[in-house]
């Protein structure tokens, strides 16, 4: 993994019609641990699940000091009226020459289906193209998670046949390159 200095001061809190995508707190700490465990959540995902609340702080901080040391930007995404987290999205696993990043995100099932995702994806995709002047973001999805497929080809990813994740078999590489 690759670092990066960031163009910025303070955590970059992204604002889109409905949506606040905002910096990690301790009020996440149960959404977290619900995103890390929920097996609904976690279908397509090969990792260790959280198993207990501990867990999910534990990755929190390790996502913080990941921030810190310009590894990664997490974003908690909230709804702007009550900003409680509903879900999250995140750039990280930089290339070395700093012009790639991997997006990576979830979102609690209750508010799946209702373009959240897709508006914060948007966000993200500019934020990384402009601000952080990256090339190319890349996606890691398996390949029967429809949903994510979906919103990956609408915001114009594209398959990567000849690139694999040695990590999960199951999953194909999508990218979306700056125009």
């Amino acid at each position: 993994m690759h670092t990066i200095t960031f163009p910025f001061q303070s955590f970059p809190e992204l604002k889109t019609p409905r949506l606040l995508l905002r910096d990690l707190s301790e009020e996440d700490y149960q959404m977290m641990f619900f995103l890390r465990s929920d097996t609904t959540v976690n279908a397509y995902i090969k990792r260790e699940g959280a198993k207990k609340l501990e867990d999910a702080i534990d990755f929190m901080n390790m996502v913080q000091h990941g921030y810190e040391k310009g590894d990664n930007i997490n974003w908690a995404i909230s709804k702007k009226e009550d900003q409680k987290m509903i879900g999250s999205i995140c750039l990280w696993n930089f290339s070395e020459d700093l012009k790639t990043a991997e997006v990576g995100y979830s979102l609690h099932p209750e508010y799946q289906q209702q373009g959240i995702m897709n508006e914060a994806m948007k966000a993200i995709i500019t934020f990384g193209f402009t601000v952080l002047n990256f090339d190319r973001l890349v996606a890691y999805t398996h390949h029967a998670n429809l949903s994510s497929l979906q919103l990956l080809k609408k915001n114009g990813f594209i398959l990567q046949e000849e690139i694999t994740d040695p990590g999960d078999e199951n999953n194909i590489v999508l990218a979306l390159d700056k125009d």
